[in-house]
């Protein structure tokens, strides 16, 4: 029995043209997010100067007097703000009407929740540089990869990430995009890994050993370092844009599909694992691997990438194979 469903032509058209429309409008919304929060004419004892502001409170530094070169840098800095929040607008109208088309094709959808943080994400230049996306909530992006839907869970009510930049970043904080986010999250006291909402979503937040020491030292959630975290640095991600159930659209970047499904067929073997996930895991992991093979051959599953594999993952993935290759049981 096929494990994914082909997309049709319709909903194959509309990921590549929702992705089109996705992207010029998140080019936009980046430029506008790396400008100053503000720039500022101040008076100070009688002397004008130029202040670059930090936040809606109004902190901010003074860049020095005002002179005819910093008149002109304000003025430049209205100007493109203007210029950008005005392409926005004129933006939003199409992506909306790719979004609900996408809806209305009944495509794999995340939950209303996520979208918001995967689009702060991105606004802020995070996915894939510094983050990942490494819950079920990827499941939906495979779909996307294999053109086609897998019969799996594709949203949950938490969210899941991983730190993945190469060098410490003091400057991109998590914890300053899910405030903008929703300034309602806090961190779990119990668990400071985690983050949740008034509304208790929770955001969870993954590292791999090798990529702790770059998450900046007043960063929050603060991640345990877990080696199997590891895996799911390897291989190439996907990247998709799909849409959310309130109709709005968002970006993620997974692992690469072989080395999640792994992961999720050695989490469900895991004892200390979550007694009601683990069946959920294993469905997923074996489920996804098929989808590999059915409908991603540019994700090989031969010779070359089981020679890859660690001693921990190596029999899960001999099962699956073993699995795979069995005969269909009959049905009376």
């Amino acid at each position: 029995m096929p494990m994914v469903r082909p997309f049709s032509d319709e909903q194959s058209r509309l990921l590549v043209n929702l992705r089109q429309r996705y992207e010029v409008w998140a080019d936009a919304e980046r430029a506008l997010a790396a400008l100053p929060y503000d720039l500022r004419r101040k008076t100070v004892s009688g002397h004008e100067y130029l202040y670059r502001i930090f936040d809606r409170g109004g902190n901010g530094r003074s860049l020095g007097p005002m002179t005819p070169e910093r008149e002109a840098q304000l003025e430049a800095y209205r100007a493109d703000k203007e210029a950008l929040k005005e392409r926005i607008r004129g933006l939003r109208p199409a992506l909306a009407e790719s979004a609900a088309l996408y809806r209305a094709l009944r495509l794999p959808l995340l939950s209303s929740d996520a979208g918001p943080i995967l689009r702060e994400c991105d606004r802020r230049a995070l996915l894939g540089s510094h983050l990942l996306v490494v819950g079920t909530n990827a499941i939906a992006a495979y779909m996307a990869e294999a053109n086609g839907r897998i019969d799996l869970p594709d949203e949950t009510e938490d969210f899941d990430l991983a730190w993945i930049a190469e060098e410490r970043d003091e400057e991109r904080r998590v914890w300053d995009m899910l405030k903008a986010v929703d300034p309602t999250f806090t961190i779990n006291v119990e668990r400071d890994f985690q983050a949740r909402n008034a509304r208790a979503y929770e955001v969870e937040l993954l590292v791999a050993p090798s990529r702790a020491d770059t998450l900046g030292g007043r960063d929050q959630p603060r991640p345990v370092p877990l080696p199997e975290q590891e895996w799911l640095l390897l291989g190439t991600p996907v990247d998709h844009v799909i849409g959310c159930r309130d109709g709005s659209p968002a970006r993620i970047v997974a692992p690469d599909p072989r080395w999640f499904a792994l992961h999720k067929l050695w989490m469900a073997a895991q004892a200390k694992r979550n007694p009601l996930k683990r069946p959920k895991d294993r469905k997923q992991g074996l489920a996804l691997l098929d989808a590999v093979t059915e409908a991603m051959p540019h994700y090989p599953l031969g010779d070359a990438f089981e020679a890859q594999l660690p001693d921990e993952l190596r029999p899960h993935f001999e099962e699956w194979r073993d699995l795979s290759a069995a005969p269909p049981a009959l049905d009376w």
